[in-house]
């Protein structure tokens, strides 16, 4: 009886759960304070992108497909911005329901010893909670500047704290409950759980508080929380009194193009701040350009180890160009068009002397991901480059900087960003996302969006009204030379093709259609240059890319 009483007289392992989780928030508070101003490791961040990377592929695309579904579903945001931060969300709560679990842990663990005195067990806890933590982050995070021994020592002073801290919230509950007189009435029981309950709200205030502040303070530091999430917002639309230049201040290679693009239509030239970005890591990698070297050893005659002052000072091309993740969906937002700046592939190629049996690059980026690039495909395609800059400037730390690759016609998953090293290897392997059950080839398919019924537009010439309507066309590096558009089911009609900024850009195209009032629906469709009809069929995304027709519904009143 006596053993059956101290049972009871200890605190609950469910409450041990609740301290777990109002102690792991404000912890994580401070871990992101220690981020944004000293450059420390952020662990919720790199337990969830190691999480994702050791899952198996098809559970890793499973759980992609439903998070895009539901953010198109709820139309609550721009998809590549909107899914970053859910990843992060996802990283916050997985290393919230970590202290919910060693808090449980914890409580287990005390309850089996005698009355405690001291915080000596939730300390060792801590830390022992925090080593697999940190070695885990020694393998993937990109972020951290500061030492990696202060980083060791700052994490494990936290967790060290966040053991003592549940620790002394069992001690304290310990004590009240031994201390509380054998209760011989309701009213008594109600009293004494009273206690301990103001004694948890109290805690969970303090953990509100430092929660706050440390999470405000790091805001605040950081400029807000762009640090977070990505910073792009909607991209802006075709605007026809902006004159669109170039980084570099010039205009457009299309600027005289004959056609006008319909009101509403995406903006020709995307700003770099709006370019879509999917990647495997929760944040961008950090890399300093003052330190980086880019090694390319293996078989070749000369291994080399160049800065990016001397990379950027090789032969370099210019190119307008569109790229397009192979996850992107009918009609979706991931595809964007900018200038890329680089150097052909091919140079670098003669400056290293790949040896006879030599047959591909293996390329790794600071993010993890890697690829490989047969030396064949280089050698006969001119246009695959080692990037460096987007629209005449670095590339922005969120889109690969310092280098990535470019190779025409595919999708962005066979190019690597945040590039660290090239072996030259003997034959090509299964890349990142090929190991995980994606297109071998990633070879871009041809797509047409309608971006704009601009009902708010319609005009009217001889005697008739039109609806302007609008949008992209996209083939990789092949030529559109048709878009058509039909209405409600009917016959195709030919829609005005705008001049391209380049063969590997968009075509803008524009159809003004006799205005009619009521319900209509809209689809278009593309055809390549070799006279190929862009595939109509719909095919989800995995494994090859999306197929099928872009339609949109609309219902026209008549003009006042």
């Amino acid at each position: 009886m006596e053993q059956i009483d101290q049972a009871h007289s200890k605190p609950r392992i469910l409450t041990g759960a609740l301290v777990g989780g109002l102690v792991m928030a404000p912890l994580m508070a401070l871990l992101y304070l220690g981020d944004v101003f000293a450059g420390l490791p952020f662990l919720p961040f790199d337990l969830f992108d190691w999480i994702s990377r050791t899952l198996p592929g098809p559970l890793i695309t499973f759980g992609i497909d439903t998070m895009v579904d539901l953010i198109r579903a709820l139309n609550i945001g721009e998809l590549d911005e909107t899914a970053k931060l859910a990843e992060q969300t996802i990283g916050l709560t997985t290393f919230l329901i970590l202290g919910i679990i060693a808090g449980m842990i914890l409580f287990a663990i005390l309850r089996r010893r005698p009355q405690p005195t001291n915080v000596i067990t939730g300390v060792i806890f801590g830390i022992v909670l925090v080593v697999p933590l940190l070695a885990i982050s020694s393998l993937v995070n990109t972020t951290a500047t500061a030492s990696p021994i202060v980083g060791f020592i700052w994490s494990i002073v936290l967790f060290a704290g966040f053991g003592a801290t549940i620790n002394w919230v069992y001690n304290v509950l310990a004590a009240e409950r031994a201390a509380s007189p054998v209760v011989d009435t309701p009213a008594q029981a109600s009293a004494s759980a009273l206690d301990r309950r103001q004694f948890l709200v109290r805690v969970g205030g303090a953990s509100a508080t430092l929660t706050v502040i440390g999470a405000g303070l790091g805001s605040f530091l950081s400029g807000g929380l762009a640090g977070l999430g990505s910073s792009g917002s909607s991209v802006p639309a075709f605007d026809p009194e902006e004159e669109i230049l170039t980084g570099a201040g010039q205009p457009l290679p299309n600027a005289d193009a004959a056609v006008t693009p319909a009101p509403g239509t995406r903006r020709e030239y995307t700003p770099v701040e709006d370019h879509y970005r999917i990647d495997i890591a929760s944040r961008p990698p950090v890399i300093e350009e003052e330190s980086y070297t880019l090694p390319i050893h293996g078989l070749v005659e000369n291994e080399v180890a160049w800065t990016l002052d001397e990379i950027r000072a090789m032969p370099s091309v210019e190119a307008f160009i569109t790229m397009s993740c192979i996850s992107n969906r009918v009609g979706g937002s991931l595809i964007s068009t900018t200038k890329w700046t680089g150097v052909p592939m091919q140079h670098i190629l003669e400056q290293v002397g790949p040896l006879p049996e030599a047959g591909a690059l293996y390329i790794m980026g600071a993010d993890g991901f890697d690829e490989y690039v047969d030396l064949e495909l280089i050698r006969e395609d001119e246009r695959i480059i080692l990037a460096y800059a987007f629209d005449d400037a670095p590339l922005p730390q969120q889109n690969g900087f310092p280098l990535r690759i470019h190779i025409p016609n595919h999708y962005g998953m066979k190019q690597p960003k945040w590039i660290t090293d090239i072996e030259v290897v003997e034959q090509a392997g299964e890349g990142y996302w090929v190991r995980r059950g994606w297109s071998p080839t990633a070879i871009v398919k041809a797509t047409s969006v309608i971006d704009t019924v601009a009902a708010d537009a319609v005009y009217e010439q001889d005697g008739q009204s039109f609806v302007p309507i609008g949008g992209i066309a996209w083939a990789g590096d092949r030529t559109i030379t048709k878009v058509e558009v039909s209405v409600d089911d009917g016959e195709w009609q030919e829609a005005l093709l705008r001049e391209p900024m380049s063969k590997r850009a968009w075509t803008i195209w524009r159809y003004d259609w006799p205005f009619q009032a009521g319900n209509h629906t809209f689809t278009v469709r593309c055809t390549e240059e070799d006279g190929d009809l862009q595939i109509m069929d719909e095919q989800p995304v995995r494994p090859d890319g999306a197929t099928g027709l872009h339609s949109v519904s609309e219902t026209l009143n008549q003009p006042a």
